[in-house]
């Protein structure tokens, strides 16, 4: 077969640090009972366990010499695990070469098919499930998972074989009856990984596909219902009549796309385009479209050449603690969900004859014009510009010139037209014959151009779609009296927010994020409830704190993070809190944070060991007097007056200023007394920004879904800063010269608005520009602060997680070019990783209770799962009377 068939290297990062444990040199006592003799041909394969330091070695796994005697052999062969512990493969490298292997591919189970030195795969791979670990194949591109990921093998519930599957496609090699010992070398580690990776198996039981039926569509939908996983490869399966495979996570009725693929190209896995992340509550979806033309009699699911698979292979990472290595959806929970299913899963992908694979279950398929394997022509898709992609398109739309010069030329009315654009194509391809045998030569010109451009569809409507125009933005707000406030900066959106993909301070945090601040070295501080969760247990009706037996946090609650490598610098607040909230940090670099348990507000000097330096309200006394709070939730320090400002808080709604050494000057606020609340009216004030040019607090009102600014010495309402991209909530703002950041909350039941960031023009309060995490997703962003120089760091509450985002030059000046759209994609995945639970692991008394909990959403709060099927509970917050707490 001439063309390239995509391959796929799985390489995982592996931490550097080593600790004691036993060495693998006590492996080959063991192994050498199962030690097989080797061909001379084969060289480097004599030492099938290679030490590499004290706690990790390499694992040779090779075909014993063989010599397939026809086209499309499959060949397997096992290899029990050398150790009896746990350990995890971090690394795998092919052993083989294109000119002999069509595919390789490395299961894990519990006992292998047979016994013998090697097998015909006809006779089975594995007697009990067999779990995909690696997957290799022609001229694919490697894929890398972050760092800390490892495949769990051995110990109790590992696997305890490995078991090679090689496909022979062309035996032309083996025609002087050469011997092949072709495998994969396997790096394992016994060190424990933070993230295990695991395979999600979508698979339709029920399919029929009627006899001449030109179109048939085999969909498959799942509720999630476990800790969150982390998508990073995709596989798909068919038989002869598949088409397309396409696999989507589906949140809030937003289809996210994970993989879609032809079928007939090598079934190898892709890595996905964008990281995905799947979290409880969410669906999964896939759609397999087949055609029936050819066949005289309707084919169902099964496992011969004649029958019909329909599966998707889903390759993920979890927390080690949570990890499940397999899961399976076999059902269509959600079948009126495939109404709104995007349009490009029913665009085939078509395929030239020389690219197909033969698949394992039909090798009886012969093809009469086979092209050598070392024949590779340059494809027309490679050598083709986005100039010869725009023609063809509007070839095949019948000259929709008008359709194209909009998506070529005119990026701000392209997602009008785009929706509408992708559906034409989708019904074109329904109805257009992709490859019959008997077409006129005539045609294939015209043909070929147009399988071309279908193969392409999706790709060119991922990209674009990247491109938005701007938001309708409702905007209710006051301006300051004429001649107050003119000099503050104008920014007019010249640039974006992006995530700083090479930060890899992401993952692993221990607790729930409650604060985040800089220091006036610019690090970042991070404030978190270590194992403790705030879940509905936490308090009584009159807000007081009912667990305080499980006395304060054991461990540092507040983490200084170098901002460019995450390393952590120091740490602090042991046994000091029971459930952090807020933070902030004054000119001098004194740390104010805010414990909704203790109903308290302290002063900590981080170079003092000896306590906090100054202490408001009441330990465990909720109140509503000067002397008292009631879950207050942030404080702001004004630089210039030392004046100190609190919100308070979840049960008052009140803000409230001391003086510097902490005497009670002022309050000002009350509850919110309808949907439409006058100024100074608060439900939940719920964070602080100084605006100290001008004078003014302004006040993130978070259930209100506003913000609300004062001015410091009179207390005199400003202004109102409400647009209806914010939804329901505002949960935190921060404010550097000339802008105002914010983030809101996630939409309520029915509401269509994401959670998403803010930038604002704080002169005149309007947006200009929303942005998003690429690595995980936000799900209830709880604070977020910025840097003058406009790096933004925000703590979620639910995903325990920091992002960074940078700023960079707006998208749109880059985004168009003669040829068409030039859409900047990201390069480059999170390849590392802040372990954070490592570094508390090594700290006394550290202990990860409550992270195994599932969290709620609308609030920070935690409860046990309850085995409940309502997607809604998880997926977004319903309607309440009181407002949810964090």
């Amino acid at each position: 077969m001439a063309g390239r068939v995509p391959s796929l290297l799985v390489l995982l990062v592996f931490p550097s640090s080593c600790l004691a444990f036993r060495s693998p040199l006590s492996v080959f006592k063991r192994f050498k009972e199962t030690t097989r003799p080797f061909s001379n041909e084969c060289l480097g394969t004599t030492r099938p366990v290679v030490p590499i330091d004290s706690s990790d070695f390499a694992l040779d796994i090779r075909m014993p010499g063989v010599t397939p005697k026809q086209s499309d052999t499959y060949f397997c062969m096992s290899m029990r695990i050398p150790v009896d512990e746990e350990a995890f493969v971090i690394d795998f490298k092919p052993r083989a070469s294109m000119d002999t292997v069509h595919h390789m591919l490395l299961f894990g189970c519990n006992m292998p098919s047979s016994t013998g030195s090697y097998w015909f795969c006809d006779e089975g791979t594995c007697t009990d499930k067999a779990n995909i670990l690696y997957a290799w194949a022609r001229n694919a591109p490697p894929t890398r998972l972050p760092k800390g990921v490892g495949f769990r093998v051995g110990g109790e519930t590992g696997s305890k074989y490995f078991v090679l599957q090689v496909h022979y496609g062309d035996i032309s090699a083996f025609r002087d009856n050469n011997k092949d010992c072709s495998g994969v070398s396997l790096h394992l580690t016994r060190l424990p990984q933070p993230l295990i990776a695991g395979m999600y198996l979508m698979m339709s039981v029920d399919t029929v596909i009627p006899a001449g039926e030109k179109v048939v569509n085999s969909d498959i939908s799942c509720h999630y219902k476990n800790y969150p996983m982390h998508v990073f490869a995709y596989r798909v399966h068919t038989h002869h009549l598949g088409k397309v495979v396409s696999g989507y996570r589906v949140r809030n009725g937003q289809w996210t796309l994970i993989g879609r693929q032809s079928p007939q190209l090598p079934q190898a896995f892709y890595p996905v385009e964008h990281p995905v992340d799947v979290s409880f509550g969410d669906l999964l979806a896939a759609r397999c479209v087949f055609t029936g033309e050819g066949r005289t009699e309707a084919t169902h699911i099964g496992g011969t050449s004649s029958d019909e698979m329909c599966n998707l292979y889903i390759m993920y990472y979890m927390e080690a603690k949570h990890a499940v290595s397999f899961m399976t959806c076999t059902q269509n929970v959600a079948p009126d969900m495939f109404r709104t299913i995007p349009p490009e899963a029913n665009i085939p992908i078509p395929v030239k004859s020389d690219m197909v694979m033969m698949h394992e279950h039909h090798k009886e398929t012969e093809y009469k014009d086979k092209i050598p394997l070392l024949q590779q022509p340059k494809r027309e898709e490679e050598v083709l510009d986005q100039g010869d992609f725009y023609s063809l398109l509007s070839k095949l739309l019948g000259e929709r010139e008008d359709v194209v010069h909009v998506h070529k030329y005119n990026p701000t009315e392209k997602a009008e037209s785009e929706s509408d654009l992708v559906a034409e194509i989708a019904n074109v391809v329904q109805k257009k014959d992709l490859g019959r045998s008997d077409a006129r030569e005539g045609a294939e010109h015209e043909r070929g151009n147009a399988i071309l451009v279908r193969d392409r569809i999706h790709k060119f409507h991922r990209l674009v779609s990247t491109l938005r125009p701007p938001e309708s933005r409702v905007f209710s707000l006051q301006q300051p009296p004429p001649g107050e406030g003119t000099w503050e900066p104008e920014h007019t959106g010249d640039f974006h927010m992006e995530e700083a993909l090479d930060w890899p301070g992401v993952y692993l945090l221990p607790g729930q994020v409650s604060g985040v601040a800089l220091d006036p070295k610019n690090n970042l501080v991070i404030f978190h409830r270590g194992d403790h969760v705030w879940d509905g247990n936490s308090f009584d009706s009159k807000f007081v704190y009912q667990q305080i037996g499980l006395g304060p946090i054991e461990e540092d609650t507040i983490l200084v993070i170098d901002p460019n490598n995450a390393a952590v610098l120091q740490s602090s607040g042991k046994n000091l809190f029971y459930l952090p909230h807020g933070l902030s940090i004054d000119k001098d670099g004194n740390y104010w944070v805010t414990d909704v348990a203790l109903h308290q507000v302290f002063k900590l000097d981080p170079n003092n060991k000896e306590g906090p330096v100054l202490i408001l309200g009441r330990s465990m006394q909720p109140g509503s007097d000067q002397n008292h709070f009631c879950q207050p939730t942030d404080v702001a320090v004004d630089p210039g007056t030392g004046a100190i400002y609190v919100s308070d808080g979840y049960c008052n709604s009140r803000i409230v200023q001391f003086s510097p050494s902490g005497k009670f000057i002022t309050q000002w606020g009350e509850e919110s007394s309808g949907s439409s609340p006058l100024p100074g009216q608060f439900t939940v004030p719920h964070s602080l920004a100084l605006v100290p040019p001008l004078g003014q607090l302004c006040v993130a009102d978070r259930e209100n879904g506003q913000i609300q600014c004062f001015k410091t010495d009179t207390k005199e309402f400003v202004r109102e800063i409400k647009h209806s991209s914010f939804g329901r909530n505002v949960f935190a703002i921060s404010y550097i010269p000339g802008l105002l950041f914010a983030v809101n909350g996630k939409p309520h039941f029915g509401d269509q608005e994401p959670v998403q960031g803010f930038v604002m023009n704080f002169s005149n309060g309007e947006i200009i520009d929303i942005f998003k995490p690429v690595r995980k997703h936000f799900d209830m962003p709880h604070d977020i602060v910025a840097s003058e120089d406009g790096t933004v760091y925000i703590g979620d509450a639910h995903t325990n997680t920091v992002w960074k985002f940078t700023l960079t030059e707006k998208l749109e000046h880059r985004s168009v070019k003669k040829a068409g759209i030039e859409v900047q994609e990201i390069k480059g995945k999170g390849s590392g990783g802040l372990n954070l639970g490592n570094f508390f692991a090594s700290r006394k008394g550290y202990s990860r209770k409550g992270f195994d909990r599932l969290s709620t959403e609308g609030s920070d709060q935690e409860k046990e799962d309850d085995g409940s099927e309502s997607e809604e509970e998880y997926s977004a917050p319903l309607p309440a009377l009181a407002p949810s707490s964090s």
